[in-house]
């Protein structure tokens, strides 16, 4: 990845990603890869690498590398993760080893595109499949639930504003799936959050679950909630909204 390194691309990925004093990714260093050219890179190496290895990526400078250790445990965790082995016991233990990777270097996730690429594909999808993890090994549905539950609100009551997002954006996932609870769940959580960068994964996950499972929900929700969000979190979810009705909710608030 370093023999790919282009300075002009670094220096507009640094501006991008608001690497500058007092910014949100103060500090990260990049090579100048563009997404394409990393995941030739987990192409080339996602299959055959020990899974033992890849916090020798996570835990590397260059932002870029990180985002390939990120892509290939999505990987291995998407191979293990197919319908014909959900409870295939191998399978599960594996899920489950690489979900404790990666939310062991959480923290090194440090900006939204390795968040974004990453956490509704290990996390989100673990939340829909079985586990061998929790208190004991044979917990019921509701117990496995309320164990997955403790899991995803460990990230969300953590300081660190990227394991905050995880919690938000690995509801994209279950949205897919169909199940709301969890989007709900976290939108009502960090609906009051200050950052701008939670405000819009609160606005597009919620703009994602009216899409996937239930708009009526959606409006719900905001009849809830619309006099209090921020209104870049309300833009965000209304935005496959007519019109008519985004100017009717945008209304609502004066956020």
């Amino acid at each position: 990845m370093e023999s790919l390194r282009n300075e002009e691309q670094r220096q507009i990925l640094m501006g991008f990603f608001k690497t500058g004093p007092g910014e949100y990714g103060e500090g990260d260093e990049f090579l100048g890869l563009k997404v394409p050219q990393t995941r030739e890179v987990v192409k080339d190496v996602a299959r055959d690498m020990p899974l033992g290895e890849v916090p020798q990526l996570l835990m590397n400078r260059w932002h870029e590398v990180r985002l390939c250790g990120l892509l290939v445990l999505v990987y291995k965790f998407e191979r293990m993760a197919t319908r014909r082995l959900e409870h295939d016991e191998a399978a599960i233990r594996a899920r489950d080893k690489i979900l404790t990777m990666y939310l062991e270097h959480a923290a090194q996730a440090n900006n939204w595109d390795l968040v974004d690429l990453s956490v509704h594909k290990i996390l989100g999808h673990w939340l829909l499949l079985p586990t061998m993890l929790g208190p004991h090994p044979t917990l019921t549905n509701e117990e496995e639930r309320a164990f997955k539950q403790q899991v995803v609100d460990g990230l969300a009551y953590s300081p660190n504003l990227w394991k905050k997002r995880m919690s938000m954006v690995c509801t994209w996932k279950t949205s897919q799936m169909g199940d709301p609870s969890w989007c709900l769940r976290y939108a009502e959580i960090h609906l009051n959050h200050t950052h701008d960068l939670m405000h819009k994964a609160v606005g597009w996950m919620l703009r994602e679950m009216g899409k996937r499972v239930s708009m009526d929900l959606l409006r719900d929700f905001l009849r809830q909630h619309a006099h209090e969000m921020p209104r870049t979190a309300l833009r965000y979810a209304i935005e496959k909204m007519t019109d008519e009705e985004r100017q009717q909710w945008m209304g609502a608030t004066s956020a």
